[in-house]
């Protein structure tokens, strides 16, 4: 979630997969879903059907019993092997396995694909984030490592990086998300970005001309009397005397207090009594409450809205950390610690602890664990985008009456210091930055604006064109051509949006492919003829992508 006025800090953002959007490679569907018909008044028979443990290891099992035959039936060279990443069921008892990909035992960076099975095992279809045919003349590097690594350090410090520092030496990996493959180093440096925020950046490098071919930063930012959600029942665990901020109810999540240091896990939140924090911010247990209330209740929303159990859909937890440095105006999600982080904003008076920037951090745990969406160029807003709609759907969830669902991202945190909300997913540009529509050089703007066009649809798709009150809060929203759109209501949305993540997604899809994402998860949900269908065409029209 960034600041309008301080573009390079990256709040609300991801822990992000290993390749580009940049290139805008066309994702190919190669088979279209037939329609199926829904499940009554319940969720649609389509929709992907909670896992026990062993039900999911089982999928897995088989998935990796069966991957060299997978490999032949969807064409891949004799070099190619294929790894398993994560497996979704259907209802219907469609699987959707998702893989990432080596050559000649290197990684393939933009060469994850999503696999389609039918109940009777037969594939139907292959989602890929490359359609390039993977064939290198050679693996030998003609630059050095230690080049690559230079060339990422001065890329990290150039950023204003400080301490900046080689996380992971260089390693050798195939580049398939820029067009034609090529052989390359990826370099992972350390150390803290300007803001505070640690760093991960990640730097691509020929190996054959040194050029830099690709650079992304995979840390982007981003009963308990809470701050923002007023008194709230809490799950913890209590042993002899002392509580913890420990919830063994929903895959021992622990909450710790950092006391502002930048490192560490910190020290779980531990007292002799079963009531934490004050509703003010001078009592440390505060922020500690609100982060452990946003963990619980992003976890019922993916439990109870998809069946999803967990952040990696396994029935483990992550964990939370707040009050991490001095006056830091950020939040964020790291994937290599699988845990979120909250600053307590300026002056460590509003800390960054509301519902809503705990289900967005959260939902980009959700994004790298599936679709891996690429968090640069057009992929980079639809990533953004995925965490504002899916953290709005926490919000109305949690149905709080301290802090209600809306459309409005970051309303409560006052990030900009001037009472307004950071996004507004009506009018996306009423924030001053952000996009309404798609254009081709959207790609191109910070990705916390270029998922404007992303949010724009999820609203329209959900409730329509035009004015309009929501819950006490105005709203009117337009569209580009000025065609009027009929909303499905919000929980249908929802489910298009998370099937299309989780089933047809993949790194590199850019605004096009979402448009074909989506309108595949409607066919498999209500059917190619259905009312939710022509809802999901007219409102990616309204955003003008066509």
């Amino acid at each position: 979630m960034t600041s309008r006025n301080t573009r390079h800090h990256t709040v609300l953002a991801a822990a992000i997969a290993t390749a580009t959007a940049a290139a805008l490679m066309g994702t190919a569907l190669t088979a279209s879903a037939a329609p199926r018909p829904t499940a009554g008044s319940g969720r649609p028979a389509a929709a992907p059907v909670a896992l026990s443990a062993a039900a999911r290891t089982g999928l897995l099992r088989t998935a990796r019993a069966g991957l060299a035959r997978t490999a032949e039936d969807i064409g891949l060279g004799a070099k190619e092997k294929l790894v398993v990443k994560d497996v979704v069921k259907d209802a219907d008892g469609t699987v959707h396995t998702r893989y990432e990909r080596t050559y000649e035992g290197l990684p393939v960076l933009g060469g994850d694909l999503v696999v389609h099975t039918s109940e009777s095992g037969r594939t139907e279809g292959v989602t890929r984030a490359s359609k390039a045919t993977l064939k290198l003349a050679t693996l030998t590097p003609r630059i050095a490592a230690t080049t690559a690594q230079k060339q990422a350090l001065g890329l990290a410090k150039d950023k204003g990086s400080a301490k900046a520092t080689t996380d992971r030496a260089p390693r050798k990996v195939v580049w398939a998300a820029g067009g034609k493959p090529v052989l390359a180093y990826e370099t992972v440096i350390g150390g803290f970005q300007d803001d505070g925020t640690p760093s991960r950046l990640h730097v691509v490098t020929d190996a054959a001309t040194g050029k830099k071919l690709f650079q992304y930063q995979s840390i982007e930012t981003g009963v308990g009397n809470t701050l923002y959600s007023g008194k709230v029942d809490l799950a913890t665990a209590h042993s002899g005397s002392s509580y913890t901020l420990t919830d063994d109810t929903r895959g021992g999540h622990k909450t710790y207090d950092l006391d502002h240091k930048q490192d560490g896990t910190g020290t779980l939140f531990s007292q002799d009594n079963d009531t934490w924090g004050d509703g003010k911010t001078t009592n440390a247990a505060t922020a500690g409450a609100d982060a452990a209330y946003g963990a619980q209740a992003t976890w019922d929303f993916y439990k109870d809205t998809f069946g999803r159990s967990g952040i990696k859909n396994d029935g483990k937890a992550a964990y939370s950390r707040v009050h991490y440095g001095n006056a830091y105006v950020n939040a964020f999600w790291d994937d290599s610690c699988f845990c979120m982080t909250y600053g307590d904003g300026t002056n460590d008076s509003d800390p960054l602890t509301s519902l809503d920037v705990a289900g967005h951090e959260m939902s980009h745990g959700v994004t790298s664990n599936t679709a891996g969406l690429e968090y640069s160029g057009e992929s980079g807003g639809l990533n953004e985008a995925t965490s504002d709609i899916m953290g709005t759907g926490v919000e109305f969830a949690a149905n709080n009456s301290a802090d209600p669902g809306d459309y409005l991202i970051g309303e409560k945190i006052d990030i900009n210091g001037d009472g307004k909300p950071l996004r507004y997913m009506d009018k996306p540009s009423k924030d001053g930055g952000s996009a309404d529509y798609w254009t081709s050089s959207v790609g191109g703007e910070d990705v916390h604006y270029s998922s404007g066009v992303a949010n724009h649809f999820f609203y329209l798709l959900a409730e329509g064109s035009g004015a309009k009150t929501i819950g006490g809060v105005d709203y009117d929203s337009p569209t580009k051509d000025g065609s009027t759109v009929t909303g499905i209501g919000r929980a249908k949305a929802l489910q298009i949006w998370y099937k299309a993540l989780t089933s047809y997604f993949t790194s590199t899809t850019d605004y096009a492919d979402a448009r074909k994402g989506t309108l595949s998860a409607a066919t498999d949900l209500y059917g190619a003829d259905s009312a939710e269908y022509k809802a999901v065409e007219a409102a990616w029209t309204g955003v003008d992508v066509h």
